[in-house]
């Protein structure tokens, strides 16, 4: 069934428009309490990222919730796998997290936890979705909902990031430079590294409410790459504003991306007879990180782009590990949902254990050359309904042959279609790459022009 307010990872958009309101917040937060007080008397856990709507919205929040009879346990700055985790030990009916991941401060969202740290099923959603259009009530005085502050919340997360390696695993010896994006990992990550032992530099652990993911962070990892030279440091990490994206630094300063640290991850769990069947990666997974799999005997399958249907397919098959190339590492092994702590954990005990530095980590993997463009709509556009654009692909299929392949999709979040192409030859790719870009944009002022 179509959704009315969730997307494909949960609800969010502009502070002070659309459903990013104090009013629809408080609305939301009613709505899902009428949904989970069905199952029971309860508590739902609510964390939040650094930007300074963040206030605004958890107080909505504790007032919807409240409203409906639920108790509530306010965890304050705190990442989204930590949310996902507190959920699960607390026994909690729900989580909430207030953010919007990698966007700037001027964004904000609403995602959902289930009882087990997972992302809820579609029919709550919907169920959600039913009571929001409802009037609001408000329970009897003696069933409102209580909130109380949990103090702890961190300590607890730091504890079960450590447990996801070996007791035996010691960073001692290694300089880490850790970018936390100005965001909620700021007082969790540069601790769990250096009670592991390494020697660790915290850069993006200012946050002022409007720093967040400002030049800094996995989607801006330029600061995070120049320290790392600087520093003569042996690894970066950076993390996202919530914290589950993970984009990691070599000691001579590449950047390792989503694709790569899968690679690494795989690999040491083969080594260690650990990994549970095939990696999953997503359509937008390079090519040459399937192929690298394959050689090692490894079995490589992809969903569609979002981490919710990596982890739908990994659930499915009963596999542990998958993510995206953007950084959104899944070890179900381990946890259970993406989280850019316990990934770079994972990196950090294969380079331990193998005594190896990241950049060797990384020999037998090729990624290809990958252009994606990006073209904007005015008006919405099926590209498979388009002549045009199904000439040019096929034209560009037919140039690229068996070194490459092509991939069209629309935007999730934004009013974009998204041009992939990925081969051997970079400058077939990039020529390519732009005579369907081409096409696309043609078709889409052509049908912009007839929808007026």
């Amino acid at each position: 069934m179509t959704r009315k307010y969730f997307g494909t990872d949960g609800i969010r958009g502009r502070v002070g428009s659309g459903s990013i309101t104090p009013e629809f917040i408080m609305k939301l937060g009613w709505a899902a309490g009428r949904v989970l007080s069905k199952q029971g008397h309860g508590t739902v856990l609510v964390g939040k990222d650094t930007r300074i709507s963040g206030y605004m919205f958890e107080s909505a929040l504790e007032a919807g919730l409240s409203a409906a009879g639920i108790d509530i346990g306010l965890l304050g700055p705190m990442p989204t796998p930590a949310v996902a985790y507190l959920t699960r030990t607390f026994h909690a009916q729900a989580g909430i997290v207030i953010s919007a991941s990698h966007n700037a401060f001027y964004d904000n969202g609403i995602k959902f936890f289930s009882a087990d740290g997972t992302k809820l099923e579609d029919d709550v959603e919907l169920a959600i979705e039913a009571e929001i259009d409802k009037p609001m009530t408000t329970v009897d005085s003696l069933k409102l909902g209580k909130a109380s502050r949990i103090n702890d919340a961190a300590g607890r997360y730091i504890e079960f990031c450590k447990s996801t390696v070996p007791m035996r695993m010691d960073l001692e010896g290694i300089r880490i430079v850790v970018d936390c994006a100005h965001g909620a990992t700021y007082h969790i990550a540069p601790r769990v590294f250096e009670e592991l032992g390494a020697e660790v530099i915290s850069i993006g652990v200012e946050p002022d409410g409007l720093n967040i993911n400002e030049n800094c962070g996995s989607t801006k990892p330029e600061a995070l790459q120049a320290s790392v030279v600087e520093l003569s440091a042996d690894v970066g990490i950076a993390l996202d504003g919530d914290g589950d994206r993970l984009i990691m630094v070599d000691a001579e300063g590449n950047l390792v991306d989503g694709d790569q640290i899968l690679y690494v991850i795989a690999m040491s769990r083969l080594l260690d007879e650990q990994l549970d069947g095939s990696v999953v990666g997503t359509v937008m997974s390079n090519l040459g990180l399937e192929h690298a799999l394959e050689k090692q005997g490894i079995g490589f399958r992809r969903s569609k782009v979002g981490d919710r249907h990596v982890m739908n397919m990994l659930r499915e098959s009963d596999w542990s590990l998958g993510g995206e190339s953007s950084g959104h590492i899944i070890c179900l092994d381990r946890t259970s949902t993406g989280d850019g702590i316990v990934a770079a954990l994972q990196v950090l005990y294969a380079m331990v254990s193998s005594e190896k530095a990241l950049d060797q980590l990384l020999t037998g993997l090729t990624l290809y050359p990958q252009t994606l463009i990006n073209i904007p709509l005015d008006v919405p556009f099926d590209h498979d309904e388009s002549e045009m654009v199904k000439a040019a692909m096929h034209t560009a299929e037919q140039q690229l042959g068996d070194t490459g392949r092509i991939l069209l999709r629309a935007s999730g979040t934004e009013p974009l279609i998204r041009v992939m192409v990925e081969g051997r030859d970079a400058d077939l790719v990039q020529k390519q790459a732009d005579l369907l870009a081409d096409a696309v944009r043609e078709a889409t002022l052509s049908h912009s022009a007839q929808s007026a």
